[in-house]
């Protein structure tokens, strides 16, 4: 290797290390200053606590119609829990359908059987409102599907949910 070559590559490593620590003090020299500003808002954005809890939470199971689904267990956010305002409490059976059992019962999710599908209904309603009664209140889970104890709705009390309970029997009749 010649005089040059040698004198190129030490002239050539010296501008590297000098580029490569340049680099480093300006990438510290932002992690300063983003940890000043950034890293603050971002603990006091009111979003940010809910949604790192939302990444932490367990993955969700979901009942599927027709498997056994009796390893499940529900969760049910209750109102305080979102952090929203607890919604009002249902006059009548008919508002507590509308308010909580509809969101199942209106789509058949989790295995519910829909709100007016007299096929679906008409062998739960063979067992009795007895039973229909204790499955509402208490909770169910099935062969092809999972029940809350109330829905989910646990404030309120067990005469406005035997009266959901009519409502849809009502539907499906």
């Amino acid at each position: 290797m010649s005089k040059q070559d040698t004198h190129f590559f030490n002239v050539f490593s010296m501008v590297i290390g000098l580029l490569v620590t340049i680099t480093i003090l300006l990438f510290a020299l932002a992690r300063i200053v983003a940890s000043r500003t950034q890293d603050a808002n971002v603990l006091t954005e009111p979003g940010y606590t809910s949604s790192v809890a939302a990444r932490l939470e367990e993955p969700a199971h979901e009942a599927v119609a027709g498997q056994d689904n009796s390893a499940l267990t529900i969760k049910v956010e209750t109102p305080a829990a979102a952090g929203s305002a607890a919604p009002a409490m249902p006059k009548n059976g008919t508002e507590l359908f509308e308010q909580t059992c509809s969101v199942c019962h209106g789509q058949g999710i989790a295995g519910a059987p829909k709100a007016g599908d007299k096929a679906a209904w008409q062998p739960r309603i063979a067992e009795g409102k007895a039973t229909l009664y204790q499955h509402a209140l208490q909770g169910f889970q099935g062969k092809t599907g999972v029940m809350p104890p109330k829905g989910g709705r646990t404030d309120v009390p067990d005469d406005l949910v035997r009266q959901a309970v009519d409502h849809m029997v009502q539907m499906a009749q």
